[in-house]
């Protein structure tokens, strides 16, 4: 039996990061791991996506449609993209903030975080949203957003890894100086489920 993950998000949010220490929490647990990024234009704010795929029996890193039972969405409208990922019964972590887009930025259409939640809202049974402008203010920061949303989405039974293993890994991978703030950010995402 094996677990399906896919993170997504925007250059410069931290999914990569995010991708690798959850991976790296599951290989510490033992757990077989195989996982895969697309990265695309992320330094000029484009997708980033990562897939995961944990426990036995995984021959290919890709999560297939409708085979994900956990979507991180960094961004809501990169989690609305991602949707036919989800399994019918799987659960969505996801951030309010919205990055505009360029084009977006240009012409003006309307895209809002509102729309995209409220989308999410219709189509998943499993959602929880975190509050990241809150999250920035109580935080100091949005350099830790990927480690708030993975509190999160351990608190919501939808990472099959521990926060103390995550915890460890940050420590491990993680500039030592940093270690402080993703420790407040882990702990601010696990009490995110009880807000």
């Amino acid at each position: 039996m094996s677990t399906g993950i896919i993170l997504c998000g925007v250059g410069g949010q931290g999914t990569v990061l995010a991708s690798k220490l959850i991976s790296a929490s599951a290989m510490e647990s033992g757990i077989p791991v195989m996982s895969a990024e697309t990265i695309g234009m992320a330094q000029r704010g484009g997708s980033v996506t990562s897939h995961i795929r944990i426990g036995e029996g995984v021959y290919s890193p890709m999560v297939p449609l409708g085979g994900a039972d956990t979507i991180i969405g960094f961004e809501p409208g990169e989690a609305v993209r991602m949707l036919p990922y989800l399994k019918e019964d799987g659960a969505a972590v996801v951030s309010s903030r919205v990055v505009i887009p360029v084009t977006e930025a240009l012409v003006r259409s309307g895209y809002s975080s509102e729309v995209m939640i409220g989308h999410l809202r219709e189509h998943v049974g499993r959602l929880t949203v975190v509050d990241t402008d809150a999250a920035v203010r109580e935080i100091g920061t949005a350099k830790v957003l990927n480690i708030i949303l993975l509190g999160a989405s351990i608190a919501a039974g939808a990472l099959p890894v521990t926060a103390d293993m995550l915890m460890e890994m940050i420590e491990r991978r993680v500039p030592k100086k940093y270690a402080e703030l993703n420790r407040r950010a882990l702990e601010y995402g696990l009490d995110c489920a009880h807000k």
